[in-house]
């Protein structure tokens, strides 16, 4: 007997790797977990309670964290015929995702709560704790690929079929992590109806229960009034590049970068045209708004840098995401210090403080990093938080 809930047990006869299998409750990880089982796997099936309070995560189309969630993911385990946990990291998630969201609005930055929680939660508190109980592996419904080289090291990829791919959120994954993730999605061109129709054909009840979309952590869906709750109301102004106020906010947190709807403005720019959210200045709690053609931004600076094996050496040139389900765009990219500097081949719109960048050669993960600052193709333009 093991004497820690979900562990393996080490008398037992060895059979593959011992993989510790994330269970959202969703499709996507149910049957990755079968697959690891069918590739000859010794696979445990765990689903991570991170709410004290788990009715006030979203239910429904989730497949994430709710009580529903955690009866889908037993029920599937039940199905593919492994072991199941529940394990609590609500504290942990809290602290890491929830908290971190909301001090990033505060400071006027655009966070990404689904990739710290792959950095922080399944990727460190998981993986750290999976380890420690002897499990080489931690199994999830990512579509991204791992690829081992001749050397040893490895290499984390885009998913064959682009447009699945979530590359994007696992590119905060350093090269220690990537020797004990698992994907087995990520190298099937498979689109999700042939997903759900493998789920189907196994028994599983997730089949035919919609994608999780939008941010667990908020009941409703409602960002801004969740900001509003946890921050309170603080009305400032909503001004002009020349500094005119136009209208007035009840929190300057509820703006990002290149928002165009909501804005509230009074009266129309004087060429008729539409008008867009060019900087939040937590200090003053200042809305700045102009024309789109101000959002054009040439080069930024980033921090925290995290690189999916050995950091770069130099200039170099890449392509880049800036967001999850954005396209790829040129750019030279340069490590300078505990930064990371890029330059845009063509200038980009809608970048906001707090986002990741990440950055490809190929399909190839080369890193990521925090947006600190940009640098607009306008005079004088720049933006810093």
């Amino acid at each position: 007997m093991t004497d820690f809930p979900g562990a393996p047990d080490p008398q037992a006869p060895r059979k593959g790797l011992r993989v510790l299998a994330a269970m959202s409750g969703g499709v996507d990880s149910a049957v990755a977990a079968a697959r690891a089982v069918e590739a000859g796997h010794d696979v445990t099936g765990v689903h991570l309670a991170l709410s004290a309070n788990p009715q006030s995560f979203r239910t429904g189309a989730r497949g994430c964290c709710t009580i529903e969630d955690s009866r889908d993911a037993r029920r599937a385990a039940d199905v593919i015929g492994i072991p199941f946990y529940c394990w609590d990291l609500a504290e942990r998630f809290r602290e890491d995702v929830v908290e971190d969201f909301v001090a990033e609005y505060e400071a006027g930055r655009t966070p990404n709560p689904c990739l710290r929680c792959n950095e922080k939660i399944k990727f460190a508190a998981l993986l750290d704790k999976a380890l420690a109980l002897g499990f080489d592996a931690v199994c999830t419904g990512h579509y991204a690929t791992v690829v081992l080289n001749e050397d040893g090291t490895r290499e984390l990829h885009r998913a064959s079929d682009m447009a699945k791919d979530q590359s994007y959120v696992l590119g905060v994954l350093d090269e220690r992590q990537l020797a004990h993730a698992m994907f087995p999605l990520g190298d099937t061109i498979t689109t999700k109806d042939e997903i759900r129709a493998e789920a189907e054909r196994r028994g599983l009840a997730v089949a035919k229960k919609p994608d999780s979309h939008d941010i667990c952590f908020i009941a409703d869906g409602d960002t801004q009034g969740f900001l509003a709750k946890r921050l309170g109301r603080a009305e400032g102004d909503i001004v002009d590049e020349s500094g005119a106020k136009l209208g007035t906010h009840e929190g300057a947190y509820g703006f990002t970068i290149g928002q165009r709807k909501g804005l509230r403005i009074g009266h129309p720019a004087p060429d008729g045209k539409p008008r867009y959210v060019l900087d939040i200045s937590p200090v003053n709690n200042t809305v700045t708004v102009g024309p789109v053609e101000a959002l054009d931004v040439t080069a930024l600076t980033a921090i925290r840098p995290r690189w999916c094996g050995a950091a770069p050496q130099g200039p170099g040139t890449y392509t880049a995401q800036l967001r999850a389900h954005g396209g790829e765009c040129e750019v030279t990219a340069e490590p300078v210090g505990e930064e990371l500097r890029v330059s845009f081949a063509e200038p980009v719109r809608g970048v906001a403080p707090g986002q990741a960048i990440v950055l490809y050669d190929g399909t190839r993960v080369v890193g990521s990093a925090t947006i600190a600052s940009t640098v607009r193709a306008t005079a004088g333009a720049a933006r810093t938080v």
